[in-house]
């Protein structure tokens, strides 16, 4: 049986209507209703005159289509407290519709939108910033989150998962095509969740459409989690497995891959055990291998363990692992969607990246791009750690300001927000900000970018004032250090520099023209080697002599002496 919801002012109660004769699931936003008798009246009108909307894109058209039916009666009954207080003239009547199984809770709905008689329809205006109101983002609410099992408090395999909405309908979105997948992808926004940001929609349309010598396209899915402070895919891969699994089919589909490969960080047992449990109960129930989802398309999935090497989480240096060589990253071009893995055109996205897909694909690119700021679109998973009082992985609105992000979901610092330093808001390789900037910043890749760092993997590390924070970035540099694979001289020769004088720099060993020359340093490496990891090293190091110069010169002057010379 199909539900359906009427949010209405003033009897702040859900109610349900059930069984619409062309429009089953539908999620209207009735607005300042006189009267109970009007609205019961006004539902009963709508069940005999829904029309499509002639403005609907044809991905909704197709999808309202494969959802609608005929079936009975009409009725109301109240529950709950959940409505939402609203304001209606007779004229201007918003009506928003969602898709929903019986088994698929409220968080997991598709937005449509269509027209009913008389009564004006629009779509989703979440991402329309008012002209006369400052645009807030934050405050995510359960229904709009994607990932409902985060801290596993529920069943994370087959039947918990169906219970959640996955694996629903997956075989009539397969059905749509790659190109309609590729499409409703590019108008999400949905941007690449692995660090780099690059617009994931465009990405995977780089596949070839066609094999002109027969070689097969690959998926592959860096699980490599290996970035210091990120912790949410992990999440993903024991909690909720299943998001990522019917993920990786459609992803491949858009992409008219065979098959997906999904390399996994070794350290990670308890994540790839949980996966592998859930990859065997995908393909026992047909949703993966021969004729997926009964769609007639062949699509496997293979877990490929790593061995802990930084590096692999680089994109040509997974590939290199995956064919059994060193993880050394390759030169470009070519590229991987030309030449990847074994050869063949090859996509390499991150987790979260491929486990929002399904949900996007369901309710609709306009929703998914209706939270957050212009080309910074979605929702997103962040892992918040250090000197906060309740340090957590959490989803939230792309564009939340990082103060309110800290404040709600960590319960602030430790010894309250004056007692912090600084923030490194994206993971280890990007530079931190200072409290100042902290407070104004939003997490989201042009924010961060325009204050000198970066979304990163959104991994925020909190750092108080009893952080001695010319240490904490030595410890860094040495991390870099000891993760560089050698290929290129300047990250090779130029980590071991960096580590060595930031030892110095650390103890107040060095002169003050040491600063400048480590910041030249810095960019000899940056920019200068086959991958990021140089300017992953470089730029923690620069954020420091940027915000925090004034502390290396004190530590300088207090160990001041003679016989000290330059590096």
């Amino acid at each position: 049986m199909y539900h359906s919801y009427l949010r209405v002012k003033p009897f702040y109660s859900l109610l349900f209507v059930n069984d619409f004769p062309s429009a089953p699931h539908v999620f209207f936003t009735l607005l300042h209703f006189s009267s109970i008798f009007e609205l019961l009246l006004r539902v009963e009108n709508l069940t005999k005159t829904t029309k499509l909307d002639p403005k609907m894109s044809s991905s909704s058209v197709a999808l309202f289509r494969r959802v609608s039916s005929s079936s009975s009666s009409t009725y109301v009954r109240s529950s709950s407290l959940l409505c939402q207080l609203t304001n209606w003239s007779s004229n201007d009547t918003t009506v928003t519709t969602t898709k929903r199984h019986q088994n698929q809770p409220d968080p997991l709905m598709t937005t449509t939108t269509f027209r009913a008689k008389s009564i004006s329809t629009t779509s989703s205006t979440r991402n329309t910033d008012s002209p006369h109101l400052p645009r807030t983002h934050g405050g995510l609410t359960d229904q709009d989150r994607i990932f409902t099992n985060l801290y596993g408090k529920h069943d994370p395999f087959i039947k918990g998962a169906m219970k959640r909405g996955d694996w629903y309908n997956t075989k009539e979105l397969v059905l749509m095509g790659a190109d309609w997948i590729i499409n409703e992808i590019k108008a999400s926004g949905l941007r690449g969740r692995g660090g780099a940001g690059f617009p994931s929609g465009l990405k995977w349309s780089f596949m070839p459409k066609v094999s002109a010598d027969g070689r097969p396209n690959y998926l592959v899915v860096n699980a490599d989690e290996s970035e210091p402070g990120t912790c949410k895919d992990r999440e993903i891969m024991r909690h909720d497995p299943h998001k990522l699994l019917e993920g990786c089919l459609l992803a491949g589909v858009g992409m008219r891959a065979r098959a997906c490969y999904i390399y996994i960080r070794g350290e990670y047992v308890n994540e790839r055990l949980a996966l592998e449990r859930a990859r065997d109960e995908a393909y026992a129930a047909g949703y993966l291998g021969k004729n997926a989802c009964g769609t007639g398309i062949d699509f496997d999935v293979n877990i490929h363990y790593g061995a802990g090497a930084y590096i692999c989480g680089e994109e040509t240096a997974l590939i290199e692992s995956l064919e059994g060589k060193q993880g050394k990253p390759r030169l470009k071009p070519p590229f991987p969607a030309n030449i990847g893995l074994y050869g063949c055109p090859t996509t390499v996205t991150n987790v979260e990246t491929v486990a929002v897909a399904p949900t996007i694909l369901r309710r609709g690119s306009d929703w998914f791009a209706g939270f957050g700021r212009k080309n910074n679109t979605g929702t997103k998973l962040f892992c918040i750690s250090g000197h906060v009082n309740n340090p957590c992985t959490v989803e939230e609105e792309m564009s939340i300001p990082l103060q309110e992000l800290i404040e709600k979901h960590c319960g602030g610092v430790r010894g309250g927000w004056d007692n912090l330093l600084a923030i490194i808001p994206g993971g280890s390789s990007v530079p931190l900000i200072p409290k100042k900037v902290c407070e104004e910043v939003l997490m989201d890749f042009d924010s961060l970018k325009a204050a000198q760092s970066g979304l990163g993997t959104a991994a925020v590390i909190v750092m108080d004032k009893s952080t001695d924070v010319v240490d904490a970035i030595a410890r860094l540099s040495y991390f870099y250090k000891h993760e560089s694979c050698g290929q290129c001289t300047p990250c090779r020769e130029g980590t071991g520099w960096l580590y060595n004088v930031m030892e110095r720099m650390k103890k107040g060993d060095a002169k003050l023209e040491e600063i400048d020359m480590l910041q030249e340093l810095t960019k000899q490496i940056e920019g200068h080697t086959i991958c990021a990891l140089g300017d992953a090293a470089a730029w923690p190091v620069q954020g420091l002599i940027r915000h925090f110069r004034p502390e290396l010169e004190a530590r300088i002057g207090a160990q001041t002496t003679p016989d000290r010379i330059a590096a």
